[in-house]
């Protein structure tokens, strides 16, 4: 089982090669195999600290919820091979803000514990830049949502979105509901599906039941700019 987890650990986590064997060790010792089934949660406020996540199979997604209306807005989403380190908030101070992450679809991760893992940002300094990249590209993430949030409208947003899914699948048919779209966007169905509805009669997009077909992503980029 540990050899196992050194192999994971070894292919995954880009700064395995600059660790000594020691480092190498209280990592196997303290990392473990999770598997969560799509729609799973896998991390929230209340929560213990799970650690840091690397991403075997499968794909999670962080979010906020508003403690007041219930909505949800996606701010990143973590795939294989990469790393969600701010799921181990506790081991990063300057967060100051709570996420959730739920499993996307069944997901294999590799868990490893925030106070290892902070033990090992403490005396290597290519561990400490890793996560603190990793931070910064998330924030990254999440400062776009909030610019699209403030600064665009609903329609240049739903394009973006619509584009960017169908983009990360590598295919013109999203499969998902407007009901899944609105908790993504942090909005209220009724308004995706209006949109919606005028993007089909502009001859934009195609709507069956529980997919949208891109049929001029052109003009969608028009919208989205």
């Amino acid at each position: 089982m540990r050899s196992d987890i050194e192999t994971d650990l070894s292919g995954s986590l880009p700064v395995w090669n600059a660790l000594d064997e020691l480092d190498r060790r209280l990592l196997v010792e303290h990392a473990h195999a999770l598997h969560f089934s799509a729609g799973a949660h896998v991390h929230g406020i209340g929560d213990e600290c799970i650690g840091v996540l690397l991403v075997k199979t499968g794909s999670l997604r962080a979010y906020m919820l508003s403690p007041k209306s219930g909505k949800e807005i996606t701010l990143f989403r973590v795939a294989s091979p990469d790393t969600c380190v701010l799921s181990a908030a506790c081991i990063l101070r300057m967060i100051t803000f709570d996420i959730f992450v739920d499993a996307v679809e069944d997901s294999d991760v590799l868990a490893i514990d925030s106070e290892a893992y902070l033990r090992l940002m403490e005396h290597s300094s290519e561990v400490e830049a890793y996560t603190y990249r990793q931070a910064a590209e998330r924030f990254s993430d999440v400062m776009w949502i909030m610019h699209q949030i403030v600064f665009m409208s609903f329609d240049e947003r739903l394009a973006v979105f619509l584009l960017d899914e169908t983009a990360r699948s590598g295919s013109q048919a999203l499969h998902m509901t407007h009901d899944e779209i609105a908790r993504h966007m942090g909005s209220a169905r009724e308004v995706v599906s209006r949109m919606l509805k005028y993007f089909q009669q502009e001859g934009l997009v195609d709507l069956s039941r529980g997919c949208i077909t891109l049929l001029d992503r052109q003009r969608l980029h028009t919208i989205a700019s």
